[in-house]
């Protein structure tokens, strides 16, 4: 949401985005409230921020009222503009990644089987929040494990994978039990990663090859005669400004009149365009809407 939020509320998103308990989000969430900006344009997000307070507070008093719990394991809800989940065999560097990439604090260990469920951690690239899953250990026959479903659920619903192995016969291993559970290792974006390469003299690049490869664009919002907004908006790349426009303030879209473009998408400077003109990555976007 183009709000220009400051870098505290930018701390309390990230944490958010890696809360792993019900508590710890709604802490996030009540600091998120806090922080985010008092104006039109920040409406929809004040709005989607006590949305989600609510609906933690309804199911904390559920519980509350049930005085015990269901037994059921909690889904990973997918957060931020995209879900990477870190894939490999044993002691391949997964969680080292996690921790280089994120903010994260996985046990890492010279043993094997170290992770014993998905960890969660997060990333910020030019205001964008990126979620990414370190998947435990992927083994011979992993769909036949004991949450071999669940992980595969999760690793199914990631925008992109990053693999890592020690050696070339890992490397089949894990891909072939990725295909066991129908990974179509053609038509999902991966990055493969030896672990010899997982150290502090190739993360500095690996945050944006992660980004270059998700199909995503940044586009920035403004008004007039002002510097562009910040943080961008994440979209699909061949994007239009109806998109956009959803994604901003329903206002924008119900009562839209034009839109002004800055960047490579325009045939010009502050060229006028409508609803269907097709965005690219880094364009700048005046709403104007109909008084």
């Amino acid at each position: 949401m183009p709000v220009n939020a400051g870098p505290e509320y930018m701390k309390a998103e990230l944490e958010y985005a890696v809360a792993k308990t019900p508590k710890e989000k709604l802490e996030a969430l009540r600091k998120m409230l806090q922080l985010s900006p008092k104006h039109k344009s920040s409406e929809k997000l004040v709005a989607d921020i006590k949305k989600k307070i609510a609906k933690l507070l309804e199911q904390e008093e559920k519980e509350r009222q049930r005085g015990k719990r269901t037994g059921r394991k909690e889904e990973i809800k997918k957060e931020g503009a995209a879900r990477i989940c870190i894939v490999g065999s044993t002691n391949s560097g997964k969680s080292t990644l996690l921790n280089l990439l994120t903010n994260a604090k996985p046990e890492i260990s010279a043993h094997q089987f170290t992770t014993i469920k998905p960890e969660i951690g997060a990333f910020n690239y030019q205001g964008i929040i990126i979620q990414v899953i370190e998947i435990p250990a992927i083994v011979e026959n992993f769909s036949y494990t004991e949450h071999g479903r669940e992980y595969a659920s999760i690793i199914r619903e990631s925008d992109m994978l990053i693999l890592t192995f020690s050696n070339e016969n890992e490397k089949k291993l894990v891909e072939h039990e990725l295909k066991e559970i129908d990974i179509n290792l053609l038509n999902v974006s991966i990055i493969e990663i030896n672990k010899v390469e997982i150290d502090k003299e190739f993360f500095p690049n690996l945050k944006e090859k992660i980004w270059n490869n998700l199909s995503l664009i940044l586009v920035y919002t403004k008004q007039p005669h002002r510097e562009k907004d910040f943080p961008p908006i994440a979209l699909p790349r061949n994007s239009r400004v109806e998109e956009l426009a959803k994604k901003v303030h329903k206002d924008f879209l119900k009562n839209f009149k034009f839109a002004r473009v800055y960047g490579k998408s325009a045939k010009f400077h502050g060229q006028q365009v409508g609803l269907d003109h097709i965005l690219e990555d880094g364009d700048a976007i005046e709403l104007y809407v109909k008084k």
